[in-house]
C-alpha cells in the first residue's frame, strides 16, 4: 500500500509587488518657470552692483543733473544684468559691446522721438527690431547688444528729457563703462591669491583638468556621457575666459604665456579621455590622478610634482600618458603657445547666422512684438491712459525682454515677468510710502543694484528687482508713482508676445533649433573630414594639422552644446510650439556619437597611422543613422564626407 502523500500546510509566501506612488509631473512649461539656478553668492558682483547705479544717481542729484543720472543708472543696471561670472578680460566684451550699441540705440530713439510722427516712429522701431533680432542669432554678446539697442531706443523715444540726444548717449555710455571700470579695477576673491591680473582664468583652466579627471573616473559607467558634456562646458568656459583685450590672442607676459600653454596642454588630455570613454572599458584608478595634480598646479601656480606611472596597454591610454608628459613639460617650461584653438568667424558665417532660418524667424517676431507694443504704447499715451505720466517706454521695453528665447521658454518668460512685475511694483509702492525723497530712493537704487547679480538666477526675481530699481529711478527723475500702470503694461506686453509667438511664420517653425543643428552638423563634418584626410597620410604627424584638428574638435563640441541648450528650451514650450522640434534631440545625440567616434579615430590614427575596418564601419553606420533621422525631421545639412567602406 502506497503511503499517503504529505500535504505541506505551511503558509505560501508570494512576492509582494511594490506599488510606487509617483508624484504627478508638472508640464515642462510650468516646471521651467519654477526652476532656479543655484550657487554661491557672488559677493564681488554684489559689491559692484551696489557701487554702480546708486552712486551715479547720487552724484547726478548733487550736481543738479538728475535726468542724466537716471540715464546713466539705467545703463549701469543693464550692464549689471550682463555682469555674469567670468574673467575680467571676457567681461570687457560682454559688458562693453552691448553698452556701445545701447548708446547708439538711445541716440537714434531720442532723435526719432523728437522728429518723427507716431506712424513713422513705429515703422522705424519695427525696423530696428528686425535688425536686432537678426544679429541676436550670432551669439550671446550679439544677443545682449540687440536687446540693449531696442531697450535704449524705446527709452530714448518714450522718456522725454531736457537734454539733447548726444548728451543722453554719452551719459548712457558713461554709466555702463563705470561698471566695466569697477569690473577691471576692484579685486575679487580669485584675484587676491597670486597675480592680480588673473581673475577667473586660472580657475577656468584648472576646471578643464578637473573635468578630464572626472571623465576618466566615469569611464565604463553610465555617467560617462554626462562627464564628457561637462568637459565640453569646462573647455568652452576656459576658451571664453582666456579671450579678451587684456589677455590677447598673442600673450604678452610670461605668466600669460604659461597659462596659454597650460590650456593648450589640456586639449590632448581631453581628446584621449574622450576616446577612452568612447571605448567604454574601465581604466586604472591612477589615470585620473595626473589631471588632478595638474589642476592643483594651475590653481596654485606651482610645479606639477611627480605624476603617476604610465599605463600603455591601449592606444587611448598611450595617448593619455603622452599628453600627461607633454603637459608636465608645458607646466615646467611655460613655452609660448599662441593658439587658443579658436577661429574668427568669417563674414559668410555671420551672414549665414543673421539671414538663416533662426535669424529670420527671430527677427520677424522681434519686429512684430516691438513695433506692435510701440504703436499701442503711443496710442495709450495719446489717449491719456497714463494720466500724468509722460513716459511710454515700459511697454515696448518689456516686450523686448519677453521675446528673447535665451531667457527661457515663451510661457515661462511671460509668467515670470508678470509675477516679478507685480511683486516689484507692490514692494516699491510700500517703499515709496515711507522712504524720504530723494535720499531714500537713491539708497533703494543702490540696494537693488546689489541684488541684481543674485536675482539673475531666476527671471521672476530679476524682474522684481529691476522693477523696483526703475520705478525708484523715474520717481527721482520727477515722475509720479507708477506701480499700477507698470503692472497693466507688463500684462499687455505678455499678451502681445504670446500672440506673436504663436503666429505662423514663413518657412519651417523651430528655426533657431534647426539653425543650431545645421551649424553642429557642419562643424562635425568638418572635423570628420579633417581626421579622414589624416588617415590618408597627407597631413599625418604634422603639428599644424594636429592643432587644426583640436580647433575643429572644439568647434564641433561647442556647436553641439549650443544645440543641446536650444533643444532643451524648445522642449519646454507649450505643446503647440514644442512639436515643431520633435526629433531634434535624436539628431544631436547621433552627432555627438559621431564626434566622439571621430575623436577615437583620431587617437587611433596617432598611434597606428591608419584606421581599422571596425572604425570605418562605426563611422558609416552613424552617418547612415544620421541621414535617416535628418530626413525624418526635414533638416537640411551639408553632404557628409566620404568614408571608405570597411573591408
Amino acid at each position: 500500500m502506497l503511503p499517503r502523500p504529505r500535504i505541506d500546510r505551511s503558509p505560501v509566501y508570494r512576492p509582494v509587488r511594490r506599488v510606487v506612488l509617483r508624484r504627478p509631473q508638472l508640464p515642462p512649461w510650468i516646471a521651467h518657470a519654477l526652476r532656479a539656478q543655484r550657487g554661491p553668492v557672488p559677493w564681488s558682483a554684489v559689491a559692484r552692483g551696489a557701487l554702480a547705479a546708486g552712486p551715479l544717481l547720487l552724484v547726478a542729484v548733487v550736481v543738479g543733473r538728475t535726468s542724466l543720472g537716471v540715464v546713466a543708472a539705467i545703463a549701469a543696471m543693464l550692464a549689471g544684468i550682463n555682469d555674469r561670472p567670468g574673467s575680467r578680460r571676457g567681461s570687457v566684451r560682454r559688458l562693453g559691446v552691448p553698452a556701445v550699441v545701447g548708446a547708439v540705440g538711445l541716440f537714434v530713439g531720442t532723435v526719432a522721438g523728437d522728429r518723427l510722427g507716431a506712424v513713422a516712429l513705429t515703422v522705424l522701431l519695427a525696423g530696428l527690431g528686425l535688425f536686432a533680432g537678426g544679429i541676436s542669432a550670432v551669439g550671446p554678446v550679439a544677443s545682449a547688444a540687440g536687446t540693449q539697442l531696442l531697450v535704449a531706443a524705446a527709452i530714448g523715444a518714450g522718456m522725454p528729457l531736457p537734454e539733447s540726444a548726444w548728451e543722453r548717449a554719452l551719459a548712457y555710455l558713461g554709466g555702463a563703462l563705470w561698471l566695466v571700470l569697477l569690473r577691471l579695477v576692484l579685486p575679487t576673491p580669485g584675484s587676491l591669491v597670486g597675480d592680480f591680473r588673473f581673475d577667473g582664468e586660472r580657475d577656468a583652466v584648472a576646471g578643464v583638468y578637473d573635468a578630464v579627471a572626472e571623465l576618466l573616473d566615469a569611464v565604463g559607467s553610465d555617467r560617462a556621457t554626462a562627464r564628457r558634456a561637462a568637459l565640453t562646458a569646462a573647455l568652452d568656459h576656459a576658451q571664453d575666459a582666456l579671450t579678451g583685450p587684456r589677455l590677447r590672442r598673442y600673450a604678452s607676459s610670461s605668466a600669460e604665456r604659461r597659462l596659454h600653454a597650460q590650456y593648450a596642454a589640456a586639449l590632448p588630455l581631453g581628446e584621449a579621455a574622450t576616446a577612452l570613454a568612447w571605448a567604454g572599458e574601465p581604466v586604472p584608478a591612477r589615470a585620473s590622478e595626473g589631471p588632478r595634480r595638474l589642476a592643483a598646479a594651475v590653481r596654485g601656480n606651482t610645479h606639477t610634482g611627480p605624476l603617476p606611472a604610465p599605463s600603455r596597454s591601449a592606444p587611448a591610454l598611450r595617448a593619455l600618458d603622452d599628453a600627461l608628459l607633454h603637459a608636465a613639460e608645458a607646466f615646467d617650461r611655460g613655452r609660448e603657445n599662441r593658439d587658443l584653438h579658436t577661429r574668427r568667424r568669417t563674414a559668410g558665417d555671420l551672414v549665414r547666422s543673421v539671414f538663416g532660418a533662426g535669424g529670420r524667424e527671430y527677427g520677424l517676431r522681434v519686429a512684430l512684438c516691438f513695433g506692435a507694443s510701440a504703436a499701442i504704447a503711443q496710442g495709450l499715451y495719446r489717449a491719456q491712459w497714463y494720466g500724468q505720466h509722460e513716459h511710454w517706454y515700459w511697454l515696448p521695453a518689456t516686450a523686448v525682454f519677453l521675446v528673447k528665447p535665451d531667457l527661457g521658454p515663451l510661457v515661462s518668460r511671460v509668467l515670470c515677468r508678470a509675477a516679478g512685475t507685480v511683486l516689484g511694483a507692490l514692494l516699491f509702492a510700500g517703499f515709496a510710502a515711507v522712504l524720504p525723497r530723494p535720499e531714500g530712493l537713491i539708497a533703494l537704487v543702490a540696494l537693488s543694484g546689489a541684488l541684481i547679480p543674485m536675482a539673475t538666477r531666476h527671471f521672476a526675481a530679476q524682474t522684481a528687482v529691476v522693477t523696483v530699481l526703475v520705478l525708484a529711478l523715474v520717481m527721482v527723475g520727477g515722475e509720479p508713482q507708477a506701480s499700477v500702470s507698470r503692472i497693466g503694461e507688463t500684462l499687455l506686453a505678455g499678451a502681445i508676445v504670446l500672440v506673436v509667438g504663436h503666429l505662423p511664420m514663413p518657412g519651417q517653425r523651430g528655426g533657431g533649433v534647426r539653425a543650431r543643428l545645421g551649424a553642429a552638423g557642419r562643424a562635425a563634418y568638418a572635423y570628420l573630414g579633417h581626421v579622414l584626410s589624416e588617415s590618408g597620410g597627407a597631413a599625418h604627424h604634422g603639428a599644424d594639422a594636429r592643432a587644426l584638428r583640436w580647433t575643429l574638435r572644439r568647434e564641433a563640441y561647442r556647436a553641439l552644446a549650443e544645440s543641446r541648450t536650444a533643444i532643451a528650451l524648445a522642449a519646454a514650450e507649450l505643446p503647440a510650439l514644442a512639436r515643431h522640434t520633435e526629433g531634434a534631440d535624436d539628431v544631436v545625440a547621433t552627432l555627438e556619437r559621431l564626434v566622439d567616434t571621430t575623436t577615437a579615430c583620431a587617437v587611433h590614427l596617432d598611434d597606428s597611422g591608419r584606421l581599422t575596418p571596425w572604425h570605418l564601419a562605426q563611422l558609416n553606420e552613424l552617418l547612415d543613422e544620421l541621414a535617416e533621422e535628418r530626413d525624418q525631421i526635414g533638416l537640411r545639412m551639408p553632404h557628409a564626407p566620404e568614408v571608405p567602406l570597411a573591408g
